[in-house]
Formats: C-alpha cells, sequence, structure tokens
C-alpha cells in the first residue's frame, strides 16, 4: 500500500473532526490511494476510537463519490477498549418482555403536556448556577442554565458540567466545547446502538437494576439516550457497567465526557421532537 500523505492527528468530536475527515480524505485521493485505503489512513490517524458508521466513511464517501465504505480494523492492530455487542446476551435480557410502553409507565414523573418543559428538567438535572455546553456539532455554546433561551428547541447538550466557558482543545485552540473545560462525570449516557426501541428499553431496565437511572429521552429517530446518574465515582468504578452495557448494544463513543447527548425535550435540526420517556428525579443526589 502506498504511504499516505502526512495526517495531522484527528481532533475530539465537536471541535472539527468532520471538517479534518474531509480535508484528509482529499490528501488521500491526491495522493492516490483508493477509497478503502482512506478510510483505513484516516481511522488510524485518530486520536479516539474509530467510528466507522460516521464522521470518516461519510467523508471517504463524498469525496471518493462512492458508497459508504466499512472499513474494521485488524484485531491486531489496537484492540478495542470496549467489547462489542452480544447477542445472545441481549436477546437474554429481552426476554423479559418489557418495551418503551413500559419504561413511560414506570416514569415517576410524566413529560407529557402537564409535565414539566425542558428548562424545568434541565434544573432537575443540574445544580443551580452551574454552565452547560449546548448546540450540535458544529453550532455550540457554554452557557448557564439562566442564560439559556428557548432550550427545548436545541438539539444537544453535553451531559457533564463544564468547568468554564472556554478551553483548549487537543490542537490548543480555544474552544466551548472542549473535554478540558469539561466537569467531572455527572452523567453516563447509554446509547442503543443497532438494536431495536423495545430492546433498548428492556436494556435499560435491566441496566437500571445496578445504576440510578434518572432519564430516558427519545433521539428523534431510533435510539434512547439514556441518563445515569454516577456523580462521585471513578472512571474504574463505572467502566464495568459500561462494558456491560456495550455488551448489550450500547454505543461506546458515549464514554467520552465531553460526547454530546439529546436535549430532553429538545429538537433535531430537522425538527424531529427528542420526548422524554423516563424522569426520576430521585436518583439524582445534587
Amino acid at each position: 500500500m502506498k504511504t499516505p500523505t502526512s495526517l495531522p492527528p484527528c481532533p475530539p468530536p465537536g471541535e472539527g473532526c468532520h471538517l479534518w475527515a474531509m480535508g484528509a480524505a482529499w490528501a488521500c485521493r491526491k495522493a492516490g490511494h483508493t477509497a478503502a485505503e482512506a478510510l483505513r489512513h484516516l481511522e488510524e490517524a485518530a486520536s479516539r476510537e474509530p467510528d466507522p458508521h460516521r464522521e470518516f466513511a461519510d467523508a471517504v464517501a463524498k469525496v471518493y463519490r462512492t458508497e459508504r465504505i466499512v472499513w474494521h480494523r485488524p484485531a491486531h492492530t489496537r484492540p478495542a477498549k470496549w467489547p462489542q455487542a452480544n447477542r445472545e446476551q441481549i436477546e437474554a435480557v429481552c426476554a423479559s418482555g418489557l418495551s418503551l410502553a413500559d419504561l413511560w409507565e414506570a416514569s415517576p414523573i410524566r413529560c407529557d403536556e402537564d409535565g414539566p418543559n425542558t428548562a424545568e428538567i434541565l434544573r432537575i438535572l443540574y445544580p443551580p448556577g452551574g454552565l452547560v455546553c449546548v448546540g450540535s456539532k458544529f453550532n455550540f455554546a457554554t452557557r448557564s442554565l439562566a442564560e439559556l433561551k428557548s432550550p427545548h428547541l436545541l438539539e444537544q447538550i453535553v451531559p457533564s458540567p463544564m468547568l468554564r466557558r472556554h478551553g483548549q482543545t487537543k490542537k490548543g485552540t480555544p474552544s466551548q466545547h472542549s473535554l478540558e473545560a469539561t466537569g467531572a462525570r455527572r452523567f453516563l449516557i447509554i446509547e442503543g446502538d443497532g438494536t431495536s426501541i423495545d430492546e433498548q428499553a428492556a436494556v435499560l431496565a435491566h441496566l437500571a437494576e445496578k445504576a440510578p437511572l434518572a432519564l430516558v429521552v427519545h433521539s428523534g429517530r431510533k435510539s434512547l439516550h439514556a441518563w445515569f446518574f454516577v456523580a462521585g465515582k471513578s472512571d474504574e468504578q463505572l467502566a464495568p457497567f459500561f462494558r456491560r452495557a456495550c455488551t448489550l448494544g450500547a454505543d461506546p463513543g458515549l464514554w467520552c465526557r465531553s460526547q454530546f447527548a439529546r436535549m430532553p425535550g429538545g429538537r433535531r435540526a430537522g425538527g424531529e421532537a427528542q420526548p422524554v420517556f423516563f424522569l426520576n428525579p430521585a436518583a439524582i443526589n445534587s
């Protein structure tokens, strides 16, 4: 295989990763690499666990004008930090027959027309006076809860409170969405990846036996975002729980403290609602 043009490290999600991927894909194409080779080079240059179904594959497909390619990292190069989904274990958990409707029925607070709105839910989730990063991948800001205007129209939020309004990215540039300015975990987000909504609900009910479940938000498409309250827990303490979740189909990308999750009661860029199906303030020890 030809040696690729030297690629700089990929920035974290939300800090120009997509733009980096497009530029890197063009560099590989100009160097004469095939689309499959380009995808491999992009993932090897990444500074985070690769997600071939998203930024990298999309960028290569656009630059090469081809169908999306999925390249699986050979097992001997760099082992995955988190286990892959185990279909047999997922089916065993889902044998309970629990569904999204059951999760809704079990919610201590109903977030329907008469229930709390997005601003009120955020005040339940976060202590007063804290800073939160909200927006979307390419348009975000860090604000206090009091400064947020119409949060029900926003798409995403970083579940961990921010330490300050600005921080530095790994490239040393200032940003209002950086891991360096993100505080300690308050919530660990579990998002289903590749399973049905009802299967995800059954998995969340199972995981709620091991950690306090505070909130479940529908993504507006085909996944649930579950907020487990984990304040005061170290990564070492949380790792076994997250490994179990990944075995049951969770997206490992949500382990990153600065990763965006769906805004409870918010809206996607396309207008799809992100309803809250479960809210349990008693799970939160602020």
